[in-house]
């Protein structure tokens, strides 16, 4: 939730490298303070965002953390200008929530942690510290999201399971978008009962719940939401810079570690193409070859898709890349303590895959256009539905 004022600026103060701070007053009492004149309070504009405020500029503030008291910064924080007959949206409804995402920027948000004080739920988190096995898959990209959560219906039906009663959890870190609502993917899987909560832990921001870590978030998923099995990924929009360490999801490698860390399983999703151009890219993506064979400190399955004939006869597919990938997870399977599962992979698979309600997209190529993408973080799915049973 976000509290905005608009607020003209009477003088500047102290400035240092890359922020200015200013008195302004703003166009109305901040929620219960109860004055019934102006309110002059101190901002802070961060000058490589929105330039240098003058005297008598009228700004666009975002004052939550005033508005909540609290003493951390103590700023009302200057989005941009305000032009003349600006309409403001209406002060969120008063109630609970402390917990700050996207914190000290212009457009931070208040939020209910699901673990804060304040929450229903604080007394079941104070003192949970287990997963209690549950199973956890990890991926890279958040185009893998669907494809697992697929693989995991997929196997429910297979073992003559109603696919509605596997119940789901999304743990969304902050690695990319930080809206959960910029994901299209997740409004689809919610709206169609594919997913029964979203999580978004760290910066990120949202979810159903609200957490501060992956660690939190993990035991929501468990211990609140009920859940039989959980996905972490970041959100849309991978961060990558051509480097070996220098891309945002080598927090899968972490992600694994608080898995086992609470007790959980888990379950290393493999990044794979057969239609990327880079060769870096190309069968197990070296992003899945640090993340798993240098920060992931903990054990983890990692399924490795064995593709039937028809499947492997698949354009963008083809015997040459299905050796690549066994032979990239072999040699991450020697330089590490990682268990590979071998999980068949079958044209029943692929259909249905094609019956997500999220659109398959990833890198820009399509579920025809790289099904192996696709296919290696849906039997990751089906290896963490075996992990429910066993």
């Amino acid at each position: 939730m976000m509290t905005w004022r608009i607020g003209t600026v009477i003088s500047t103060g102290k400035s240092w490298r890359g922020a200015l701070e200013l008195q302004v007053t703003l166009d109305r009492p901040l929620p219960g303070d109860g004055a019934t004149g102006p309110l002059t309070v101190r901002a802070l504009a961060y000058t490589d965002l929105v330039g240098e405020p003058a005297v008598g500029d009228a700004l666009l503030l975002n004052v939550s953390a005033l508005a909540r008291g609290l003493g951390t910064g103590g700023y009302a924080l200057v989005v941009g200008p305000a032009a003349p007959g600006t309409m403001l949206p209406a002060d969120p409804a008063v109630g609970p929530g402390h917990l700050v995402k996207a914190r000290y920027t212009p457009l931070q948000t208040m939020v209910l942690g699901v673990d804060e004080q304040e929450s229903p739920h604080h007394a079941t988190l104070a003192d949970a510290d287990s997963l209690d096995g549950m199973p956890v898959v990890v991926a890279d990209l958040h185009s893998a999201l669907p494809a697992v959560v697929a693989g995991l219906r997929h196997a429910a039906a297979a073992a003559g399971r109603d696919p509605g009663d596997l119940k789901v959890a999304y743990v969304m870190t902050d690695g990319g978008a930080l809206p959960a609502a910029f994901s299209r993917t997740v409004a689809a899987l919610r709206d169609t009962g594919w997913l029964s909560t979203c999580v978004t832990v760290g910066q990120a921001y949202g979810g159903d719940l609200e957490a501060v870590t992956v660690h939190t978030g993990l035991l929501a998923a468990r211990h609140v939401a009920g859940c039989d099995v959980a996905v972490v990924t970041q959100g849309p929009g991978n961060l990558g810079t051509g480097t070996r360490w220098g891309y945002s999801g080598v927090a899968a490698g972490e992600a694994v570690n608080a898995t086992a860390t609470l007790a959980g399983r888990p379950v290393a999703s493999l990044r794979v193409s057969g239609a990327d151009p880079r060769d870096r890219h190309l069968g197990v993506s070296h992003h899945s070859l640090t993340a798993y064979g240098r920060v992931a400190l903990a054990p983890a399955d990692v399924p490795v898709p064995v593709p039937t004939a028809d499947v492997e006869n698949l354009p963008a597919w083809g015997a040459p890349l299905t050796g690549r990938v066994h032979d990239q997870a072999r040699t991450l399977a020697d330089t590490t303590p990682h268990t590979l599962v071998d999980v068949p992979a079958d044209t029943t698979l692929l259909d249905t895959l094609r019956t997500s309600p999220a659109g398959l997209r990833t890198m820009g190529r399509g579920l025809d256009a790289d099904p192996a993408s696709f296919v290696a973080a849906a039997v990751a799915g089906v290896h963490a539905h075996q992990l429910t049973t066993g």
